[in-house]
């Protein structure tokens, strides 16, 4: 169930009217009263002597007593909606949620004779509307504070009890989301999204690829989105807006958005601490020499999983922030034909990027700086390196969500699960091409190479050898052991290490799951092409589209 409480208003009357009215597109079907406070109140749906004006006249009596101490906002409006799957609920379920919601939220507490006088109105099968006149028998203010996230709480127990769907709870670290306005404005233009999203898809994707705040604002502009900057008095930025070309109001001018109304990581101040430069030590794996930014990203996702395991809340919320810009970046460097379903998967993760705990940026400076070079090198051709890439982000993923889920951050947990569900689908994609290369070369192995490492695997996994030798992949999983060994590696100790680093027996194919893995580990992965140059130019943003214990693996 969802609970939604507007604005406090001033016109009983008006509310009143819409709720008995025949809705914005005449959806509203026999509107009558389901409860009231003293259950006496006229009901102008079910009794043909009872009226709006006396319903209104008896609500706000209490607020004519008080005269100057009432609160000109004095119209309390709550809806309580129940999912689509749910049953439909009889008037007296819907009265008694009602008085449940009015006495969490401290509106109308149960067995107070003084409470404010409410209404709970129902003209749809699947949600109530609840009016109340915020002042007291005594003539004082009800005691609602935070009566939001007491009303949700409330609800989720109204769930259980009810046997319906339970709906994760927020924690007011969510992005705003389009209005009505918005979404019929969008209806009416014929696009998918709103220019709010569209907007915040974009904004996420430049601060991603951009290395400093100038840079930013620069990528942005090649976007060809409108970028407003704001200025304090002594010249620093104070904060900048964006809209999108044509995008205007009645008057003709443009839509503009603050960035922290497109998400509360966007805002000026926020952006300039992710992007502040410092110097952070190198934590590459294999020091010495160079390796590509896809390696280093890679290496970094892949560590994703124990960092969470192993520090604290702040830098764990780090290392979640930059694995979300990893999500924003793929659309930019992958194959068109993945760009849709990885788009798709980074607008998920957004809402499993931020929580109430205050990210320490500076823990994932070294993966941030390689996510920036990744759009600035050359997208190698073989897809092997975008594949084991997918598989260190997907695990990361899961991560991220049992790392929610352990701190009871219900929407971010959903959220990343969505996404590993969208990466899910990339992956078995992108792998197809470059695990069949693989499997050729498995193929064309000698007799006793494959004997080789087939007693190699039954020795070092004696638990799921069987499993995996009678895998079609297996092949696949035979070249790369061998691969691994001419790369002068321990190849035993690489799969017991693959094996371990996480839990497979949620995997569709252990074989191919390894492959990937020792790909990873070992660094198998293909070199950059001699002397290919960097460019130096901005990274170019794609135009905003209009289109258990511990975490376990979701194949």
């Amino acid at each position: 169930m969802i609970a939604k409480i507007g604005k406090a208003g001033a016109n009983t009357r008006g509310v009143l009217n819409y709720l008995y009215g025949p809705g914005r597109a005449n959806e509203h079907t026999d509107p009558h009263l389901v409860a009231s406070w003293d259950g006496f109140a006229p009901d102008p749906g079910r009794d043909e002597t009872a009226t709006l004006a006396r319903l209104a006249s008896a609500l706000d009596l209490r607020v004519k007593q008080a005269g100057d101490r009432a609160p000109e906002k004095h119209v309390w409006h709550c809806s309580v909606r129940a999912a689509p799957e749910d049953r439909t609920l009889s008037d007296d379920e819907w009265a008694t949620i009602a008085r449940r919601v009015l006495n969490a939220t401290g509106i109308a507490p149960a067995g107070d004779p003084d409470a404010c006088r409410w209404v709970a109105v129902r003209h749809a099968e699947d949600h109530i509307h609840i009016v109340a006149t915020k002042v007291r028998g005594d003539l004082t203010k009800p005691r609602n504070w935070n009566d939001y996230l007491r009303a949700h709480k409330e609800l989720a127990a109204i769930e259980k009890e009810y046997g319906l769907r339970q709906v994760t709870l927020g924690d007011r670290t969510a992005a705003k989301k389009p209005t009505r306005a918005e979404q019929e404005k969008a209806r009416r233009t014929g696009t998918a999204t709103t220019p709010r999203e569209r907007l915040r898809a974009t904004v996420r994707t430049a601060v991603a690829a951009a290395t400093s705040t100038e840079e930013f604002f620069t990528i942005l502009r090649s976007t060809k989105v409108l970028v407003d900057i704001q200025h304090f008095p002594s010249g620093d930025i104070r904060g900048y807006k964006v809209a999108l070309p044509g995008d205007t109001n009645a008057q003709g001018e443009p839509v503009w958005f603050s960035g922290s109304t497109l998400g509360p990581d966007l805002s000026y101040p926020k952006i300039s601490e992710r992007l502040a430069p410092t110097e952070t030590a190198s934590t590459d794996r294999h020091p010495g020499r160079r390796r590509t930014a896809w390696q280093q990203v890679t290496a970094a996702a892949d560590r994703i999983p124990d960092l969470l395991t192993e520090t604290d809340d702040p830098a764990g919320q780090a290392h979640i922030t930059v694995l979300a810009e990893t999500l924003d970046v793929l659309p930019l460097i992958a194959p068109a034909a993945y760009k849709p379903q990885l788009a798709q998967a980074a607008a998920t993760f957004e809402r499993a990027s931020r929580s109430r705990i205050r990210a320490r940026h500076q823990q994932a400076r070294a993966t941030r700086r390689a996510i920036k070079a990744i759009v600035r090198e050359p997208a190698p051709k073989d897809g092997a390196l975008l594949a084991i890439l997918l598989d260190a982000v997907l695990l990361a993923v899961v991560a991220a969500q049992h790392w929610h889920h352990t701190r009871h951050h219900d929407q971010q947990a959903e959220a990343a699960r969505q996404t590993a569900e969208h990466l899910h689908a990339v992956y078995q994609a992108a792998t197809s091409q470059p695990l069949t290369a693989i499997h050729q070369r498995g193929l064309r192995l000698a007799l006793p190479v494959q004997q080789r490492q087939a007693v190699l695997v039954s020795q070092a996994l004696p638990d799921l050898a069987e499993q995996i030798l009678a895998e079609p992949g297996w092949p696949a999983l035979a070249a790369t052991l061998t691969n691994t060994t001419a790369a002068g590696h321990d190849p035993a100790a690489l799969l017991t290490q693959a094996a371990r680093h996480r839990e497979l027996d949620t995997a569709g194919s252990l074989s191919e799951v390894l492959v990937w893995r020792l790909h990873r580990i070992a660094d198998l992965n293909p070199q950059p092409a001699t002397g290919a140059a960097r460019r130096s130019a901005p990274p170019r943003v794609t135009k905003p589209a209009t289109s258990a214990d511990r975490p376990r693996r979701t194949r």
